[in-house]
């Protein structure tokens, strides 16, 4: 006590004497330890309060003083200063660094909490100190020397290892004295924070963490605040430089970050928190704030200036953007506090410094896009939308914008990342912009309107497969009647007064769009749009950049600059080449170009097509597309010549070929080589597939990438036509090596990317990445380039292709096929039919069953998705089409296992379902056998565990689970029997994967235990063999139709219509016929009331066909018919005549044949009037010598009787025309006399000249009926000659010889006038005629009869013409066929007559269209002079439904016939 005290001694006593009194009292040390729950300090003006007035003493009062008096002292007292001051009896001084200070356990062996607590007693007790006031600043004390001991380490945030353990044996007391009630946490952070800046941020982290002090109370006890909040966002701030720093210490740094950003969270955004005490309601919560709002400040700040790889801010940044994750809020996701801070942090981004106004916006906008976007900001917004839902986030974002001053370049930034990282805003966003679009015209909201168009385009930039293009947006918009500008002229006016308030500040992208594509606007009020217009071109011309020198195909909805004439020519020519040997005609837009554009055409676009070159010797489509710009007199003649003579040059001198077109190699390899690092960039983010948003920032970056690796816009989306054409048989990707590299690129990626996700998770569990880049790969006109390659691997080189690449392809189709709704139609060639079809039907063409190669193309491994939890990838050996069908089926179905059955619809065709039941019944006998319950139910997706699993197994497991087969109960996903029947007809037997007999064993099944005895509502015939039949023989006409166009060999197995095919399946039909024939009505078939089925569809199919004359329709019906005679002759002759049973009449039934005949196969199967012989021996099964005895047996044998009357006519037709060649006298002829002619035609055309002549002597006996007939068959059999002059109709004779021909029409013609018969009536026949005339036109082919003014002309030089201008009906008739020749010359029918150079000259001259029509009309002017006046009479309504068919004739028939009828005004009358 030797010490001297100082002025305040006294005072200082009676403070200590206050205290001695508080440690009297059993409950000081609670009252010292830390303030009671729920108490606050007491402000002056508050204890003052009540003293005016002496308080009487009551009972009580003391005590109330006491506590009153220990309150004050312990808020105010300086236990430091105190303790220096007071002295006590000499003894050993306590401090607690001794005994923390110990190097390992055996140094403090004998010490013990309870000895220090005991020593701290002691100690306070000599001091006359609360023991807990003297704890607590010896604790505090030994923090700051520990701390300090590490302060050769400036500005360090975290302890050492030997500083631990010193921390740690501290905590270890606190902890004793806590639970002792010998510890003041009040006073240990008050001494704490009077030495901030020597404390480490992990000394109070473990200080909360082990439950000594939480930060709460460490921040309450501080009085200033801003100081705590600067030293808290400075230590954070190197906290995250040191987590992300190499060091052993990271997950102590990590989980520190973690917990401090935790606290902060639940402090400043939890409502109604339950932890505030004594300091103001919102100052604790406001401090969190502000430290968590001046850690993103920096962060943004420091993104502002840019930050370098490596550098401690952008460790800094990027540990604390990694804070916003669910591993940090886990713990506290169930509160509201992490959605009200990522609201509120979001907020803060978007209102960063908003000093950018609206006109730069509109500039610089196109730079913030997706992909340039810095990385760590893309983090970051994509770490807010993980908590936040697309509704919330579009809502809170349309709320900033209408509430505050924003930073435009984070506003747009965040716009991209929400329609890239989550596809369920991105119809949000448009509905958004549909409502600023109508707020804003009206009210005239100018800030609804900046906002609309600033998040369309920036929307916009983000490519097609996420929103729509800026020019479909804006046509979509304004280019209609229902656009919100419409309403008034008031509207219209703030549109393009908004418009033109833009022209200073937008690139010149965006007012072509506005110029292309203008807004509907009403006539009245076209002087604003025009004034647009004007004011646009006035800018674009500033800008240097010309609409006419616009290139073909450049993408208006690109915000990049505007592509310079020179540059963007080159690429016009590869597109337009594309097009033209896709569609084989000149493209539109080079077409209107010529015209319209004609500066860019022969100033750019033609100069970048013309360049010289070593023309090739085959023409490629380059050589076509140029020629046939010239020969549409598209490309001057000079300029034509001159790129011809350059060629010839460069043929002389290659190494100059093609000047100023040669690209430096490294020119295209460097964004190729940027490509290839986007999808490596990709590959290595596969490892955690769930990953949406950090694969959809890499998928942005692959697609930002692929424009400059393929030399085009970011987005060169527009395609002139609306289908892709691809050939099949010959798939093309010509002068587009770039192209297919790039393309290889991308199907290689999806391939490894696929399979990388799969050994992560399933399919279900992958996220939507094959989706989004899959949408990529549609992008930039790559689809076609994309779907051409699909082609060549799928179709042309499957047995070369691995496992990998077949089951990537495979859930490439799928994706492809659930995006079909946004991809144009295929027009595909051979060997499918020419049709356009979707992309699934697409990849169903590509897969064909015909021979076991394209069944079972190699047993690879590969593997089969299993969508259960215990899922795992299953080694399996599929072949062909049944490995590609397994696989897509199977990744569809664990794909979409939650989702609808209507994505499956979208996804997988029909057909490729349908092929995969026909190959696993025509492969595996085992699956023909119906599924058991227990089949399907205990293998429901079961995983097999297998390693030698192969395809068989594979299949089968796949057609055995039980979604399938659940599948397989839709409808359209039903194998029917046509279907069946259709894929079996693909087969070549030949080269199938079963043998003969196996095959007819399958055939046996699937026809007669299959699909036979099925309802027809399921796809079957409902036990109906004629329906069997029916279907069997439509499938077979529509099969061969169809492969007419697969350019097959001719000299195929199943002969009909050129086509390759199973020819099994017509042993099946001629099995199924002879049964329906032979065997009993019941119970395959039903008494048919409705004629033979073989020719019910054919009544049925011709009906289907489109009527008419033109070539196309002629063709097709010819096609048709010459199908149904094949199928005739494949079936027994019973089918043409009938089934006659025992209770039928004797007499065939023939009238469905004969109707085919003379309705339809007498056009098209004909020959010089007689049906083919084909179709005749098949009727007759020999000519009628040879056959009539056999057939006078069979009858007597079947019938016993005589041969029926149609038989015997002919009999006797054949008997009168072969007298005609005997020496005998002729007998009378036969009736009918068309037979008896008929007949006695085809003799004479056997016969020979002489031969001729003399028969035609012994007609002058007969009937004139029967001379004018055979007249009209000679005539048939002219036409024939000139039309098929190469057919034999025998085998003996030449009877297709034209010269013959028209010398036995001459002969007869000759014998006809010479006995005054009429023959002129055989050229005016009609359908109304009754009698001879009717029949005449059915007994030829309708072609026949209208090329029959033709024949009329052949035979000038056989006219008796003084004999026929005396004929009252010759003018006519010979005007009328003058007329007919001449239409059927312009309508060109007249080009099937075929007059060879080796003919003779008389021959040529008659079979030469223009020659004779020259004839006829020299003989029409010099006999119409000479003809009588009956001649005339109806001559003006013949020359009135004729027209100006010739002016010259015509005028000399009028002057004719007014001649005449001048002529009789001057006779005299006939009174009397």
């Amino acid at each position: 006590m030797g010490r001297q005290r100082g002025p305040h001694a006294a005072s200082r006593c009676w403070e200590w004497e206050c205290g001695a009194l508080t440690m009297a009292d059993p409950r000081g040390l609670d009252s010292v330890s830390g303030p009671a729950p729920g108490a606050r300090r007491r402000a002056w003006a508050e204890l003052l309060a009540g003293r005016v007035t002496r308080q009487k003493p009551g009972p009580g009062t003391g005590q109330k003083v006491q506590d009153s008096a220990v309150r004050l002292l312990r808020s105010h007292l300086d236990w430091s200063g105190l303790l220096l001051e007071v002295e006590g009896p000499p003894c050993k001084k306590l401090c607690l660094g001794p005994l923390i200070d110990h190097d390992g356990p055996e140094a403090c062996s004998n010490l013990s909490t309870s000895f220090i607590g005991s020593a701290l007693r002691d100690h306070a007790s000599q001091l006359g100190v609360p023991v807990a006031v003297l704890s607590s600043q010896m604790a505090a004390s030994s923090i700051v020397r520990m701390c300090a001991a590490g302060a050769e380490h400036a500005h360090r945030v975290l302890l050492d290892t030997e500083q631990r353990k010193k921390l740690s044996s501290l905590i270890e007391i606190t902890q004793y004295l806590l639970a002792h009630s010998m510890f003041s946490r009040l006073f240990f952070c008050q001494e704490l924070w009077k030495v901030q800046n020597s404390l480490s941020l992990e000394a109070l982290w473990r200080l909360h963490v082990h439950n000594v002090v939480s930060l709460w109370e460490l921040l309450e006890s501080c009085a200033d605040l801003q100081a705590v909040v600067s030293w808290l966002f400075r230590n954070l701030r190197l906290l995250c430089e040191q987590v992300e720093a190499p060091c052993q210490h990271t997950d102590i740094a990590r989980a520190m970050l973690s917990d401090f950003v935790r606290i902060f969270v639940l402090m400043g955004f939890q409502k109604n928190s339950d932890l505030r005490r004594n300091v103001e309601p919102e100052q604790m919560p406001q401090v969190a704030r502000d430290v968590l709002e001046r850690m993103l400040l920096f962060a943004l700040e420091a993104l502002a200036a840019g930050l370098q790889e490596e550098s401690p801010a952008h460790k800094a940044v990027s540990c604390w953007f990694s804070t916003f994750s669910g591993q940090t809020f886990g713990s506290i996701i169930s509160t509201d506090a992490p959605k009200r801070f990522f609201s509120h942090t979001l907020t803060q981004i978007l209102t960063h410094k908003p000093v950018l106004r609206v006109s730069d916006a509109v500039q610089m906008q196109r730079e913030w896009s997706f992909a340039k976007m810095p990385p760590l900001l893309t983090s970051l917004f994509r770490k807010l939308f993980v908590i936040l839902s697309p509704e919330e986030l579009v809502g809170h974002l349309q709320e900033v914008l209408e509430t505050h001053e924003v930073n435009w370049q984070h506003v747009l930034s965040c716009v991209s990342t929400l329609v890239i990282c989550l596809p369920e805003a991105q119809q949000l966003v448009h509905d958004w912009v549909a409502r600023l679009l109508a707020r804003a015209f009206e009210s005239c909201d100018l800030d609804s309107m900046v906002t609309a168009f600033l998040v369309v385009r920036q929307a916009a930039l983000e490519g097609p497969s996420v929103f729509p293009s800026y020019a479909d947006w804006f046509q979509a918009s304004f280019g209609s009647a229902r656009g919100s500008h419409g309403c008034s002229k008031k509207a219209l006016v703030f549109l393009f007064k908004f418009l033109s308030d833009l022209v200073p500040f937008e690139g010149a992208r965006y007012m072509q769009v506005h110029i292309l594509h203008p807004p509907l606007v009403p006539n009245k009020y076209r002087s604003l749009l025009t004034d647009y217009i004007t004011l646009a071109k006035t800018r674009l011309a500033d800008l240097k950049v010309s609409i006419e020198n616009m290139g073909l195909y450049e993408d208006l909805s690109s915000a990049r600059d505007v592509t310079e004439p020179h540059s963007q020519a080159p690429q016009d020519v590869e597109k337009a080449i594309l097009l033209f040997e896709h569609t084989g005609k000149i493209p539109v837009a080079v077409m209107e170009a010529s015209i319209f554009r004609r500066p860019y055409y022969l100033s750019h676009f033609l100069p970048a097509l013309l360049t010289p070159r070593v023309l090739p010797r085959v023409p490629d489509s380059r050589a076509a597309f140029i020629e046939s710009l010239k020969r549409a007199d598209k490309i001057p003649s000079s300029l034509y010549s001159t790129y011809r003579h350059a060629c010839s040059t460069a043929e002389k001198n290659p190494e100059n070929t093609a000047p100023g077109m040669k690209v430096e190699p490294n020119c295209v390899d460097e964004p190729l080589k940027l490509l290839m690092i986007a999808l490596g960039g990709l590959r290595a983010a596969m490892t955690d597939p769930a990953q949406y948003d950090v694969l959809s920032a890499q998928i942005a970056v692959i697609s930002e990438r692929l424009g400059p690796a393929l030399g085009v816009s970011e987005d060169d989306g527009s395609c002139e036509a609306s289908k892709i054409q691809l050939s099949v048989l010959a798939p093309e990707l010509e002068q587009q090596e770039q192209k297919v590299r790039v393309v290889d690129l991308l199907l290689t990626s999806f391939c490894q990317n696929l399979m990388a996700a799969s050994s992560f998770a399933p399919p279900d569990r992958q996220g939507p990445w094959a989706a989004r880049f899959t949408m990529t790969m549609c992008g930039h006109a790559l689809l076609p380039a994309v779907l051409t390659r699909l082609c060549q691997l799928l179709h042309h080189q499957g047995p070369s292709l691995s496992a990998s690449h077949v089951l990537g392809l495979a859930a490439l189709a799928v994706h492809l096929g659930e995006s079909r709704s946004v991809l144009p139609e295929v027009h595909v060639g051979p060997p499918a039919p020419a049709r356009d079809l979707s992309i699934p039907e697409f990849f169903n063409s590509l897969l064909t069953c015909r021979t076991a190669e394209s069944s079972r193309l190699c047993l690879k491994s590969v593997p089969v998705y299993m969508p259960l939890s215990a899922y795992r990838i299953i080694p399996a050996r599929l072949c062909g089409g049944t490995w590609f069908c397994t696989a897509a089926i199977s990744y569809s179905l664990c794909k979409f296992s939650s989702q609808s059955r209507d994505i499956l619809y979208c996804c997988l065709s029909p057909g490729l379902i349908k092929k995969f039941q026909f190959l696993v019944f025509r492969l595996f006998s085992e699956a023909r056998d119906p599924l058991s319950q227990e089949d399907t139910a205990g293998l429901a997706w079961k995983p097999l565990g297998l390693p030698s699993m192969d395809w068989q197994r594979a299949a089968l497991c796949l057609w055995r689970q039980r979604t399938f087969q659940e599948l397989l109960k839709e409808k359209q996903f039903h194998l029917t029997y046509r279907d069946w029947l259709q894929l079996e007809l693909e087969i070549q037997p030949e080269v199938d994967s079963l043998s003969d007999t196996e095959r007819r064993d399958f055939h046996q099944w699937a026809i007669h235990e299959h699909f036979l005895s099925q309802p027809a509502a399921a796809g079957g015939c409902d036990g109906d063999l004629e329906t069997a039949c029916t279907v069997l023989v439509d499938v077979l006409l529509d099969f061969c139709q169809s492969s007419r166009s697969h350019n097959h060999s001719e000299n195929s197995d199943l002969v009909l219509g050129g086509c390759t095919g199973n020819r099994d399946i017509f042993s099946r039909l001629q099995e199924m016929a002879a049964d329906l024939e032979q065997g009993p009505a019941a119970p395959y078939s039903h008494s048919s009331s409705r004629g033979h089925f073989l020719f019910r569809v054919f009544r049925r199919r011709l009906q289907a066909l489109a009527s008419g004359w033109d070539v196309a329709a002629r063709l097709r019906k010819q096609q048709e018919l010459l199908m149904y005679k094949r199928v005739l002759l494949s079936l027994p002759p019973l089918v043409l005549v009938g089934s006659p049973q025992v209770e039928q009449p004797a007499a065939p039934d023939c009238d469905e044949f004969f109707h085919l005949v003379n309705s339809e196969l007498r056009n098209f199967c004909s020959q010089g009037g007689a049906l083919s012989h084909d179709i005749t021996v098949h009727f007759f099964r020999l000519w009628w010598p040879r056959l009539e005895p056999e057939l006078h047996c069979r009858w007597r044998r079947c019938f016993q009787g005589p041969l029926p009357p149609e038989l015997q006519r002919l009999q006797e037709a054949q008997q009168f025309a072969q007298s005609f060649l005997s020496p005998d006298t002729a007998a009378p002829a036969p009736g009918p006399a068309w037979v008896s002619a008929a007949a006695l035609h085809f003799v004479i055309q056997q016969a020979g000249k002489e031969s001729v002549e003399s028969a035609l002597e012994k007609l002058d006996c007969q009937r004139e009926e029967l001379l004018v007939c055979l007249f009209f068959f000679s005539l048939m059999g002219l036409l024939s000659s000139h039309l098929t002059p190469h057919i034999r109709q025998t085998s003996s004779a030449k009877a297709g010889d034209s010269l013959k021909a028209l010398h036995v029409c001459g002969e007869i013609l000759g014998f006809l006038q010479k006995r005054k018969i009429s023959w002129l009536v055989l050229f005016q026949l009609t359908e109304t005629d009754a009698g001879l005339g009717r029949v005449l036109l059915r007994l030829a082919p309708d072609e026949y009869i209208r090329l029959l003014p033709l024949a009329f002309y052949s035979l000038l030089s056989y006219f008796d013409k003084d004999a026929l201008i005396r004929e009252n009906a010759f003018l006519h008739v010979a005007v009328d066929m003058y007329m007919k020749l001449t239409c059927l010359f312009v309508a060109g029918e007249t080009s099937a007559v075929s007059t060879p150079a080796n003919r003779s000259q008389e021959l040529q001259s008659q079979g030469d269209p223009v020659g004779l029509i020259r004839k006829a009309r020299l003989f029409l002017l010099q006999s119409i002079p000479q003809c009588p006046k009956k001649s005339f009479s109806n001559m003006e309504e013949l020359l009135a439904t004729s027209g100006d068919w010739d002016p010259e004739v015509s005028t000399a028939l009028l002057s004719r016939q007014q001649a005449v009828s001048d002529t009789d005004l001057y006779q005299e009358p006939h009174l009397f």
